[in-house]
Protein backbone atom coordinates (compact mmCIF):
# COMPACT_ATOMS: atom_id res chain seq x y z
CA UNK A 1 0.00 0.00 0.00
CA UNK A 2 2.72 2.79 0.84
CA UNK A 3 4.67 1.82 -2.41
CA UNK A 4 1.56 2.72 -4.31
CA UNK A 5 1.52 6.08 -2.64
CA UNK A 6 5.11 7.29 -2.73
CA UNK A 7 4.71 6.30 -6.48
CA UNK A 8 1.88 8.13 -7.43
CA UNK A 9 3.16 11.02 -6.01
CA UNK A 10 6.68 10.73 -7.75
CA UNK A 11 5.30 10.17 -10.67
CA UNK A 12 2.98 13.71 -10.51
CA UNK A 13 6.20 15.59 -9.53
CA UNK A 14 8.35 14.40 -12.51
CA UNK A 15 5.76 15.51 -15.58
CA UNK A 16 4.50 19.24 -14.45
CA UNK A 17 8.73 20.05 -13.92
CA UNK A 18 9.85 20.20 -17.57
CA UNK A 19 10.01 23.47 -18.96
CA UNK A 20 12.16 25.58 -21.72
CA UNK A 21 14.81 27.38 -20.01
CA UNK A 22 14.61 30.02 -22.82
CA UNK A 23 10.75 30.83 -22.07
CA UNK A 24 11.93 31.80 -18.63
CA UNK A 25 14.53 34.50 -19.78
CA UNK A 26 12.00 35.49 -22.16
CA UNK A 27 9.47 36.43 -19.68
CA UNK A 28 12.21 38.29 -17.62
CA UNK A 29 12.86 40.55 -20.13
CA UNK A 30 9.18 41.26 -21.39
CA UNK A 31 8.78 41.85 -17.57
CA UNK A 32 11.83 44.17 -17.52
CA UNK A 33 10.73 45.76 -20.27
CA UNK A 34 6.69 46.28 -19.39
CA UNK A 35 8.72 47.72 -16.26
CA UNK A 36 10.96 49.74 -18.09
CA UNK A 37 8.29 51.61 -20.15
CA UNK A 38 5.57 52.23 -17.12
CA UNK A 39 8.20 53.51 -14.26
CA UNK A 40 11.66 53.97 -15.04
CA UNK A 41 11.39 55.65 -18.06
CA UNK A 42 8.87 58.09 -16.71
CA UNK A 43 10.74 58.58 -13.81
CA UNK A 44 13.22 59.65 -15.33
CA UNK A 45 11.56 61.69 -17.41
CA UNK A 46 10.12 63.79 -14.76
CA UNK A 47 13.66 64.12 -13.13
CA UNK A 48 14.99 65.57 -16.27
CA UNK A 49 12.72 68.16 -16.48
CA UNK A 50 13.10 68.97 -12.74
CA UNK A 51 16.75 69.52 -13.36
CA UNK A 52 16.21 71.98 -15.96
CA UNK A 53 13.94 73.50 -14.31
CA UNK A 54 15.58 74.52 -11.17
CA UNK A 55 18.64 75.34 -13.90
CA UNK A 56 16.14 77.31 -15.57
CA UNK A 57 14.89 79.91 -12.57
CA UNK A 58 15.25 83.59 -12.44
CA UNK A 59 14.38 86.55 -10.64
CA UNK A 60 10.59 87.65 -10.55
CA UNK A 61 9.24 83.86 -11.33
CA UNK A 62 6.40 83.19 -9.33
CA UNK A 63 7.13 79.61 -7.68
CA UNK A 64 5.85 76.76 -5.05
CA UNK A 65 7.75 75.12 -3.12
CA UNK A 66 7.66 71.28 -1.94
CA UNK A 67 6.10 72.64 1.25
CA UNK A 68 3.27 74.35 0.07
CA UNK A 69 4.93 78.24 -0.13
CA UNK A 70 3.95 80.43 -2.89
CA UNK A 71 5.92 83.27 -3.93
CA UNK A 72 8.20 85.55 -6.43
CA UNK A 73 11.97 84.97 -6.69
CA UNK A 74 13.94 87.87 -5.61
CA UNK A 75 17.74 86.79 -5.40
CA UNK A 76 19.44 83.53 -6.64
CA UNK A 77 22.54 81.41 -5.82
CA UNK A 78 23.61 78.05 -6.80
CA UNK A 79 22.17 76.34 -3.33
CA UNK A 80 19.63 79.23 -2.02
CA UNK A 81 16.54 80.96 -3.53
CA UNK A 82 15.12 83.79 -1.89
CA UNK A 83 11.41 84.35 -2.03
CA UNK A 84 9.21 86.90 -1.40
CA UNK A 85 6.07 85.27 -0.08
CA UNK A 86 3.89 88.78 1.31
CA UNK A 87 5.18 92.19 1.72
CA UNK A 88 8.61 92.64 2.98
CA UNK A 89 8.55 88.78 4.33
CA UNK A 90 11.15 87.10 2.60
CA UNK A 91 12.54 83.08 3.08
CA UNK A 92 15.16 81.42 1.66
CA UNK A 93 14.78 78.02 0.62
CA UNK A 94 16.74 75.05 -1.22
CA UNK A 95 17.01 75.24 -4.40
CA UNK A 96 15.66 71.62 -4.64
CA UNK A 97 13.15 72.02 -2.78
CA UNK A 98 11.42 74.26 -5.56
CA UNK A 99 8.18 71.88 -6.67
CA UNK A 100 7.23 73.98 -10.06
CA UNK A 101 6.53 77.52 -11.24
CA UNK A 102 3.13 79.32 -10.80
CA UNK A 103 1.65 80.16 -14.07
CA UNK A 104 0.10 84.00 -14.01
CA UNK A 105 -3.53 84.26 -15.20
Amino acid sequence: MFGEIAYAMTGAGQEGGQQNPMSFFIFMAVLFAVFYFILIRPQQKRQKDQRQLLQNLKKGDKVITTGGLQGTIVNLTDTVVTVEIADKVKVKVGRNYIAGLIRSE
